[in-house]
């Protein structure tokens, strides 16, 4: 054999193989910068929004404490059954904390007329979260055409 069969044989090829360390630094730096940034861009006012085709309460679930808005603004706070009495914010707020603290878990609907403006229902809402430590509201609808 000559010298030249010898140095052929044992010569090595290249290697065909991608370095993925890189790659793998460059991940994870990303990661890290959205692990970062995603709790500052959630950060915001949480929202339940309603939803259309929302199931009706349970018939033999607990009456929830119905907060009634007419069109003229005045407030109304029934359990169950209809309430005449026009109240005053405060006074709902009052009643609604005595109500829960016979039962906690005693849900909260508020039933605004169409007509009311939107304010009214937020300083309720806002006086249920704040004073009465309430903190899920839901609001009543009628299902579409009707």
């Amino acid at each position: 054999m000559s010298q030249q069969s010898i140095i052929k044989k044992h010569k090595r090829r290249p290697v065909c193989e991608i370095n993925v360390v890189p790659y793998i630094d460059v991940m994870l730096v990303l990661l890290v910068i959205f692990m970062i940034t995603a709790p500052l861009i959630t950060a915001g006012v949480k929202v339940d929004l309603p939803q259309v085709n929302a199931e009706p309460m349970s018939a033999d679930s607990e009456p929830p404490l119905i907060a009634s808005i007419d069109q003229s603004g005045n407030y109304y706070l029934s359990v169950g059954d209809s309430s005449d009495q026009a109240l005053e914010l405060h006074q709902v707020i009052e009643l609604v904390i005595a109500q829960r603290q016979r039962n906690p878990k005693l849900e909260i609907m508020i039933n605004g007329d169409r007509n009311v403006t939107f304010d009214k229902v937020v300083q309720l809402m806002n006086q249920l979260q704040t004073e009465a430590g309430v903190e899920s509201v839901g609001i009543m609808t009628e299902p579409e055409g009707n």
